[in-house]
């Protein structure tokens, strides 16, 4: 097995109001704080099928532009969804199954690329993005507990999606297997794993309590396994993923 980044964009930043505003109180926040942004998703090969989790912006969107006091740029556009593919070796046509974390269009905007594989969404989210066909597999989480969550769903061999709702209603991680060491691509549970060390939600929730729940469940997997914490909008997870870094809380 492998894992591959698909990377979008680089060179971003977000304030640390938007990054760690969601919980940290007003008057701590250090206005002149940034922290790196970046965007990419990640693609499994297990020896056996391709499974990508999630799908990037839509290849359509436009470079993003970097305004006075905004509070999330994403960075300089490096590739769109088909050329980030393109460049991990891999074709649209590859992929068997795709696992979408949750209904951001930043994850699921290039899901019309894939109407002959598997996608596996959780039902609140497919429902919410209205998704239909006999490809869509809407999720229910009924395989028993996984490690300290007690619901999941088994993608394949040593590749589990469970529920982490909060950031969307029907928000979901990935946890694959690989030598000895469990690495987690979370979606959004947090922006920057500077959030997550310091246990403070992004200010990116629809419902903040279950943003929290979330976050403590992924915390808690993170102090009793050796896990690799692989980001969507940070470039840490690269350099994670490329060294094998382990988390450190």
């Amino acid at each position: 097995m492998r894992i591959l980044p698909l990377e979008f964009y680089r060179n971003g930043e977000m304030t640390e109001a938007f990054a760690l505003g969601g919980t940290l109180a007003e008057d701590a926040i250090d206005k002149t704080k940034s922290y790196p942004s970046s965007l990419q998703n990640y693609l499994i090969d297990t020896g056996s099928e391709i499974i990508l989790v999630d799908t990037g912006l839509p290849v359509e969107t436009k470079p993003m532009e970097r305004k006075p006091g905004q509070m999330l740029y994403m960075g300089d556009k490096v590739a769109d969804f088909t050329t980030a593919l393109k460049n991990t070796g891999y074709k649209p046509e590859d992929i068997s199954k795709v696992i979408i974390t949750h209904k951001h269009p930043d994850h699921s905007g290039e899901i019309r690329l894939f109407s002959h594989a598997d996608i596996f969404i959780s039902r609140i989210e497919a429902d919410a993005m209205k998704l239909d066909g006999s490809n869509i597999q809407r999720i229910d989480f009924k395989d028993g507990a996984y490690k300290n969550f007690p619901e999941s769903k088994e993608i394949a061999e040593h590749i589990h999606m469970l529920p982490a709702y909060g950031h969307t209603n029907g928000n979901s991680i990935v946890i694959a297997e690989l030598d000895g060491l469990y690495f987690m691509i979370h979606g959004d549970i947090t922006y920057t794993d500077e959030a997550l060390r310091r246990n403070h939600l992004s200010v990116v929730f629809e419902n903040k309590d279950s943003a929290k729940e979330s976050l403590e469940k992924v915390r808690r997997f993170i102090s009793e396994n050796d896990t690799v914490y692989l980001s969507t909008h940070t470039p840490e997870a690269l350099k994670s993923l490329e060294n094998k870094t382990i988390m450190k809380l």
